[in-house]
């Protein structure tokens, strides 16, 4: 003898509604969410190809400091001047090329400010600068390259320890100090050189890479709302079907 299954409370029913409604509500504005950063996204690339494709100006000055924001990264600039390449630092770098490190060097232009440059990439072989002495160049120099913010703290578990000459990440006001650079006379960003120097460290390997799956993120929490919906109507259905 079957027995014919019992309705739900109203009660359950009501909670069950709430729950389930919060749910949905949730899971759809995680999608719109992702709808939203997908446009900034595909903003935010076409903003910087346009930086990429536009001529090198000159480096923000002194007086533009102050304004340096995430906005101005992979901005093209030009910088002039004397390196210091006794202050030089590496830092540690993981490339197609393989694990070494960038060479950080100030560059003292013609006004006294201070611009670290990113001369480019060593293998631990050329770590030391007497083994690239052909590169060292000495002089006025103008390097073309992209400007980039600061890295400050060090990499992914791992501090910078400049006691120790231990550099994780491109630390701009952390590298200045360890180096003994004037405070204030040192630019706040630092400029991947886009150019090899016969000689010496490998230029023009910054990655400009924005993952966009934000899309894929969006249609998924769309789905699971779409799911959740069902699964409230076959719900709904099955107590109005006990009910009459």
């Amino acid at each position: 003898m079957s027995h014919r299954a019992a309705p739900r409370s109203t009660a359950s029913l009501v909670l069950l509604g709430i729950v389930g409604l919060a749910l949905f509500a949730g899971l759809v504005a995680l999608g719109s969410w992702q709808v939203q950063r997908r446009a900034w996204k595909l903003d935010l690339i076409e903003r910087v190809d346009q930086r990429l494709r536009a001529a090198p100006v000159a480096a923000p000055g002194p007086a533009d400091w102050p304004a340096i924001n995430r906005g101005d990264e992979y901005r093209r600039v030009f910088v002039e001047g004397a390196f210091l390449h006794e202050l030089e630092t590496c830092t540690q770098a993981a490339t197609k090329l393989g694990a070494g490190c960038w060479v950080m060097t100030p560059l003292r232009q013609a006004d006294g400010s201070l611009v670290l440059v990113n001369r480019g990439f060593v293998g631990p072989e050329r770590r030391d600068p007497a083994a690239r002495t052909a590169g060292q160049r000495t002089g006025p120099q103008r390097i073309d390259g992209l400007l980039r913010p600061s890295e400050p703290g060090g990499g992914f578990l791992r501090h910078n320890d400049p006691a120790a000459n231990r550099w994780h990440s491109r630390d701009v006001a952390a590298i200045a100090a360890a180096r003994g650079l004037p405070a204030g006379q040192v630019a706040p960003y630092f400029i991947d050189a886009a150019a090899t120097v016969e000689g010496g460290p490998v230029g023009g390997l910054t990655v400009i890479r924005f993952p966009n799956s934000h899309l894929v993120y969006a249609l998924t929490w769309y789905g699971l709302a779409l799911m959740l919906a069902g699964g409230l109507f076959l719900v709904g259905r099955r107590e109005w079907r006990l009910r009459h």
